[in-house]
């Protein structure tokens, strides 16, 4: 099979407002980027800007990489560590108190690999109240981490995982339950 590859290319992924929006997303970044550590609300001002909806006592450290913020929804109470990267392409949820760990990977977009063009699909992710994605780990697109549930470090998440349940390895495969009682 020969694949149209000018054709792709010169397929519209996204539409003028997007593509205006991301630009004015892309200038703000070194002021996102080189802000001192501990000014959680000015990022938290700076998302809210561009559509995001973050709640109170969110920290997002300023090396995380946020890809189209107007696709976040982050809970109170809730971290993003440093150098992580929320890729939104499709709605990236995030609950209360939920820790997204250094150099984690929320990845809410990938190609359909049956069709020979790749077209783009944005699934959204869910990660649930009281979960924490530890270091290293990558949540693919389309999964849903339960309620305090852990993605143990550097594992690999393509499936969901149910509430209170630890997972770990590449693919991430259950350890063991816990027995948290979420407020």
């Amino acid at each position: 099979m020969t694949v149209d590859v000018k054709s792709n290319r010169k397929a519209e992924k996204w539409t003028a407002t997007t593509n205006m929006k991301r630009l004015a997303w892309a200038t703000l970044l070194p002021f996102f980027r080189y802000s001192p550590r501990q000014f959680w609300m000015l990022r938290r001002v700076m998302l809210r800007a561009f559509g995001a909806k973050i709640g109170k006592q969110v920290h997002i450290y300023p090396t995380v990489k946020i890809a189209m913020p107007w696709n976040l929804e982050v809970g109170h109470f809730s971290a993003i560590g440093d150098h992580a990267i929320v890729y939104c392409l499709g709605q990236v949820f995030l609950g209360e108190r939920v820790t997204i760990s250094q150099y984690a990977h929320l990845c809410a977009g990938t190609h359909d690999y049956t069709d020979a063009t790749l077209p783009l699909i944005k699934s959204p992710i869910c990660i649930e109240d009281d979960a924490w994605i530890c270091a290293d780990a990558f949540v693919g697109p389309g999964i849903t981490i339960g309620q305090a549930a852990v993605v143990g470090a550097r594992s690999v998440a393509f499936k969901n995982v149910p509430k209170n349940t630890v997972v770990a390895g590449n693919p991430a495969v259950e350890k063991k339950k816990r027995n948290i009682v979420s407020s």
